[in-house]
């Protein structure tokens, strides 16, 4: 046999791979997510957020009203050190010290609950998000739904808005997770070649 009829099957199955691969190709239904914009504007977001802030306030507002105390001190001690005994301007200057080690101490705390909290908040937005894109894919029969990572996208195929108008129809506010419970991973599907 020669060469020329030994390469002739194999471009003719070339030729039909490529037209098979392109048929495939153009019935898949690709659609992209912006899950930065989602995760900022859906109302389990705003939710989340107001309720931390409502959390969170009342602290706010003593450490506030600290801070204000503190510097009313200060600026008393300033004005009426010079005339003050030395003994006495040593101890108030060390009370108003103790003082504002013990607001740095809660403000700092306060900072890390508060960040823990949000963190913890947007954690369980974030899985929620994901799996209402992954419902919102299967329903509208997408084949490929893509977030993070893609640098260009026709908008077309963005589906960032009307996954958002899916989100406004669902409860704006989380379930609690039982405590100590775990996140669990959706498992995919396998994929066969």
């Amino acid at each position: 046999m020669s060469a020329l009829t030994r390469t002739i099957p194999v471009l003719i199955l070339g030729f039909f791979g490529v037209i098979a691969a392109q048929q495939a190709s153009a019935e898949a239904k690709i659609g992209v997510v912006n899950f930065q914009k989602l995760l900022e504007d859906a109302p389990q977001t705003k939710s989340a957020m107001s309720a931390l802030d409502a959390e969170f306030t009342p602290r706010k507002r003593d450490l506030m009203a600290m801070q204000t105390e503190l510097k009313a001190k200060d600026e008393k001690l300033q004005r009426e050190g010079a005339v003050m005994a030395e003994a006495d301007r040593a101890k108030a200057e060390k009370a108003l010290r103790d003082e504002q080690r013990e607001f740095s101490r809660k403000a700092g705390e306060w900072q890390d609950d508060v960040s823990t909290r949000r963190n913890e908040e947007i954690g369980k937005i974030q899985r929620f998000l994901v799996n209402e894109v992954q419902n919102y894919a299967s329903t509208q029969g997408f084949d490929l739904v893509l977030a993070d990572g893609v640098l260009y996208a026709k908008p077309q195929y963005d589906i960032t808005a009307q996954v958002l108008a899916v989100l406004v129809t669902k409860p704006a506010s989380l379930p609690a997770a039982p405590a100590g419970a775990a996140p669990q991973a959706k498992p995919m599907a396998p994929t066969s070649k």
